[in-house]
């Protein structure tokens, strides 16, 4: 078996939390590895700019690309420009309890993880999220509230680069904003009739898009297929931002194709000692050591490592004492939402754009801080999605009549819901004992489904959708309410909590395993509740705060 070095910390992932980690520390002097189960990236590989008929099969054929990647290919960002990126669904499985369906999507084998093909909306969660259980007695409080993360957003925001407008709303509160792309015609509409008949908020989606320079990256052309990379580094990917100032330190050793398998233990001092990973082109094991082991794959596959660490003092999985890991599984709902034409209303339709990579948000305005309270559901759920004129696909005719017809411009509108979904214990992962992947690790096994409160949501979205577009005036409403299953927000959260109380809890407020305490877990694992907004700002602000935490423990000799 390989054994590498010893390093101060290793950081196990390169995506949105793990890119982070890599900076903070290497920037503040650590020796780090950055063991990564994802291929090299490069630019080259960025293809935003490629019209299809230079791919092979036009990006037309997508059963070529389902034939190794069945799940993956149901991720709107999986194509044939890109799917390499994507794990091999066959190679690495997964599996499922009986009737509950689990679509474990954006599984990604390359640096920067997720955030090459993100959606790259970013939100604050307000004391709404962090207190929700105070506010309407279901689950845990958060072990912080906003004013301890209200910095680290500012940080995270003022580098990352956020377009957004501020509202001076409770329930979302305002960051430290780029300037603001802007608003389509019919978006403006319905932005003020929404605003004057219902109190609602519809403002700009608040996206990790840079509209002026920032570090050295220039703004946004508005090519608008961002999901296949940015020469331009004009949003936010950790390859080419955190990864790259971490590796520019000297201190980061950057460790790629590795499939941590274990953290491996001292168990006479109950320390973390380093982790065994499995190279993906030898398949050899190798081992790297380290002061510290930092837990930033994705909560799925964070997880995943803790539960095949098991020991015979962690039975259960490492850092299990309390019984929650794996356990309070979420991904927020969707499938709510309308959509509506405004035949009145003049566009011009443009094949080339300019295409603006981003919509537009409308702030939960159910079960609001001052607001009434449904009878139907607890919690709420916010809207993404836009206008715009666009060529009439459908119209009907042959010929020159069609052509005609279909350069006659069509005015729409939608939205689509992601809605909280609430944290139960029944809602959990384990490790399957009869399936591994290639790689020979042990693999997951969901049990999660949707309850009755996530299902009154997708109604309630579906209404609601409606009567704002009829509001503004649009015709032929179409209300969609086809809930989701599991896994297809892409926002999987919750499986090893952060929480005050050992007996209770797998991390403490700054991420630190409880039992464990040069063991922590940045990413989505340590959230309470999964709150309605896109949790990536989030989990990027509470790593690097754990990381502050981690620095001030190292420095006093506690870890």
């Amino acid at each position: 078996m390989g054994k590498g070095k010893s390093y101060d910390a290793i950081v196990v992932g390169s995506g949105a939390t793990g890119g982070w980690a890599a900076k903070r520390l290497a920037e503040a002097g650590l020796k780090i590895a950055l063991v990564d189960a994802g291929k090299q990236q490069s630019d080259q590989n960025f293809t935003e700019h490629m019209p299809a008929f230079q791919l092979k099969y036009r990006d037309m054929a997508p059963e070529i690309i389902r034939k190794t990647r069945p799940i993956q290919k149901k991720c709107y960002a999986c194509m044939e420009y890109n799917y390499d990126w994507f794990c091999n669904d066959l190679d690495e499985p997964y599996t499922t309890a009986p009737h509950m369906p689990f679509s474990w999507q954006g599984r990604m084998r390359i640096t920067g993880g997720r955030t090459n093909v993100w959606g790259r909306q970013s939100y604050r969660y307000s004391d709404l999220d962090f207190k929700a259980a105070s506010f309407d007695g279901y689950g845990e409080d958060w072990p912080i509230s906003y004013k301890d993360v209200a910095p680290y957003y500012d940080l995270v925001e003022e580098y990352v680069g956020i377009t957004g407008l501020p509202e001076g709303v409770y329930e979302l509160p305002d960051g430290k904003f780029q300037p603001p792309m802007a608003f389509t015609c019919i978006e403006e509409r319905v932005r003020a009739t929404v605003k004057e008949k219902f109190g609602r908020t519809l403002t700009l989606g608040r996206s990790a898009n840079i509209t002026r320079p920032t570090n050295g990256r220039p703004p946004c052309h508005y090519c608008g297929p961002c999901e296949r990379g940015c020469i331009t580094h004009s949003y936010f990917n950790s390859y080419f931002t955190t990864v790259a100032d971490a590796l520019k330190t000297g201190r980061c050793d950057h460790i790629p194709n590795a499939m941590v398998y274990q953290v491996l233990m001292d168990s006479e001092r109950n320390r973390a000692r380093g982790v065994l990973y499995i190279d993906r082109i030898t398949r050899q094991p190798r081992e790297v050591h380290a002061r510290v082991v930092v837990l930033c794959a994705q909560s799925l596959e964070s997880v995943r490592v803790l539960l095949n660490s098991a020991n015979r003092q962690y039975p259960n999985g490492l850092g299990n004492s309390s019984g929650a890991l794996g356990h309070y599984l979420m991904d927020h709902i969707t499938g709510g939402g309308a959509w509506g034409v405004f035949p009145d209303f003049p566009g011009k339709a443009s094949i080339n754009g300019p295409h603006r990579p981003d919509g537009i948000y409308v702030i939960r305005f159910r079960n609001t801080h001052n607001g009434p309270r449904s009878k139907n559901f607890i919690r709420g759920y916010g809207f993404q999605g836009g206008g715009s004129a666009n060529f009439s696909w459908n119209a009907p005719g042959f010929g020159a009549a069609y052509k005609k017809a279909m350069l006659d411009p069509v005015t729409g509108m939608g939205f689509g819901g992601f809605g909280e979904c609430l944290a139960r214990w029944d809602n959990y992962v384990e490790i399957d004992p009869n399936t591994v992947d290639t790689f020979g690790i042990p693999v997951l096994k969901m049990h999660m489904k949707y309850g009755e409160n996530e299902f009154a949501l997708v109604k309630d979205m579906a209404e609601s959708a409606a009567e704002m577009l009829e509001a503004a005036g649009a015709r032929y409403v179409q209300p969609h309410q086809q809930p989701s299953n599991p896994g297809w927000a892409i926002h999987e959260v919750g499986i090893a909590r952060m929480g005050n109380n050992p007996k209770t809890s797998v991390l403490n407020a700054f991420q630190q395993s409880h039992d464990i305490k040069n063991l922590f877990v940045m990413d989505g694992s340590g959230f309470v509740s999964s709150a309605c907004q896109n949790p990536t700002l989030t989990m990027m602000a509470l790593a690097v705060r754990s990381c502050d935490y981690l620095l001030d423990e190292m420095k006093k000799g506690n870890v």
